[in-house]
């Protein structure tokens, strides 16, 4: 999720707010008892990033992952109910559905349904869009008021990210580590694009990893290339209650070209880019209790033992640049040796986009709910193309690197868990 300096960090991904922001939906979704009974809305448009939906290369992923025949089964689950209540239910069984299918996918259970090699991660995210698109537009005969339909976008979100799932185990003797990726993101430059960060969450979600100090159990979600998403709470919904029963965390994202970095510091700085729904915002990172938010906050990954040690092909630095405003001062200044006392963040390490966000948010959470436990960011290299691929959706060379990134990945993970023991 590369922008050089100040512009860094493009997602390689992530609802509503608890500890951290402050937001009406925060309380656990109401489950209506009977039908609503206000009047039904018109069926609200399709998003951005929905539209996308009918091009030629979210279609041909679809296709040749066989994930097209998801939307359509969602969607005559949904003709299939005459409540609410029978319509949440359909959201919940095929929202997580898609998530374990994608999951069992990545890890080889079952047929692969496709000539897409099985680490791709777009057939979860075009899928999904498939579904929210169908929800967005159903008009039952019972009548859907707006809020209501909003609950069911959610619970389908929530659920076919993984984010609801997490399963971290009890007992003595066992790590338990918590990853998260994103979505595939600057969708309108090449639609062709893969997340690095997406496919490696769905490669480890539940996985095992033996270390020398016993076994390690990984759990992950998927986090979506928004801004409101993040303004509303969706980080810290979702691993505010997973955080205190782990052992370290890590906010993962594409980063830049050739190389792994472990970012020291994060940001509250949205620096403006575009999210997948073309939207923009350039302001404080909004969380809840602003009085006392932080303009910076730090990995406590060991980044010293990771970039140390030989975890893959690409190499691995600890990033300490930053992007502030000195104390006193008007003007940006780069610092490649952190922040300054009493500055105001203009860009983290992973600059000032939904990775450095992800980064503050999880590690702000951390700072705030007191616990003592490694976490931080890692930034993969830009998923390429082979060279000379200008149109194709996959190539040899693009799969190798993503499978080299999704293993280099998990080995520092490990290397975090052995050194944090």
């Amino acid at each position: 999720m590369s922008r050089i300096r100040a512009r860094l960090d493009v997602v390689g991904v992530a609802l509503v707010a608890l500890t951290l922001t402050a937001s009406p939906l925060a309380a656990a979704d109401p489950a209506p008892s009977a039908t609503p009974s206000a009047a039904p809305s018109a069926a609200p448009p399709v998003t951005v990033e929905e539209a996308r939906l009918d091009r030629a290369v979210p279609q041909e992923i679809l296709r040749r992952s066989g994930f097209d025949a998801v939307a359509p089964e969602f969607t005559r689950a949904l003709a299939g109910a005459r409540s609410y209540g029978q319509a949440e239910r359909a959201v919940v069984r095929h929202g997580s559905g898609l998530w374990n299918r994608a999951v069992d996918r990545a890890q080889g259970r079952g047929p692969a349904a496709g000539d897409l090699s099985r680490d791709d991660d777009r057939p979860l995210y075009w899928a999904r869009l498939g579904m929210t698109r169908e929800l967005r537009q159903w008009q039952p005969e019972f009548g859907l008021p707006d809020a209501a339909r909003a609950r069911l976008l959610d619970r389908l979100e929530r659920g076919s990210r993984g984010q609801d799932s997490m399963n971290l185990p009890a007992g003595k003797g066992i790590k338990r580590m918590v990853m998260t990726g994103f979505d595939p993101f600057t969708l309108d430059r090449d639609i062709r694009i893969s997340n690095p960060s997406g496919a490696t969450a769905l490669a480890l979600d539940g996985t095992w990893i033996r270390t020398a100090d016993g076994p390690a159990r990984i759990e992950t979600a998927v986090f979506p290339v928004r801004w409101t998403d993040f303004a509303a709470g969706t980080v810290e919904r979702t691993l505010r209650g997973q955080l205190p029963k782990a052992d370290l965390f890590t906010t993962v994202s594409q980063g830049r070209v050739g190389r792994i970095d472990i970012e020291r510091f994060n940001g509250a700085w949205r620096g403006g880019f575009g999210d997948n729904e073309n939207i923009s915002r350039t302001e404080l990172v909004p969380v809840g209790d602003p009085a006392s938010q932080p303009q910076w906050t730090g990995t406590t990954l060991p980044y010293k033992a990771i970039t140390a040690a030989s975890t893959g092909r690409f190499p691995v630095y600890d990033n300490t640049t930053v992007t502030e405003i000195p104390a006193g001062g008007t003007t940006p200044v780069v610092r490649p040796d952190g922040p300054t006392p009493g500055s105001t963040a203009r860009a983290g390490g992973g600059g000032d986009y939904l990775s450095n966000e992800i980064a503050y948010r999880a590690t702000l959470l951390r700072d705030r709910l007191g616990l003592n436990i490694p976490g931080g960011h890692v930034h993969t290299p830009v998923l390429q193309f082979g060279a000379g691929n200008t149109t194709e959706i996959t190539d040899p060379e693009f799969v190798r690197n993503r499978l080299d990134i999704i293993a280099q990945v998990r080995s520092i993970i490990a290397v975090a868990t052995e050194s944090s023991a």
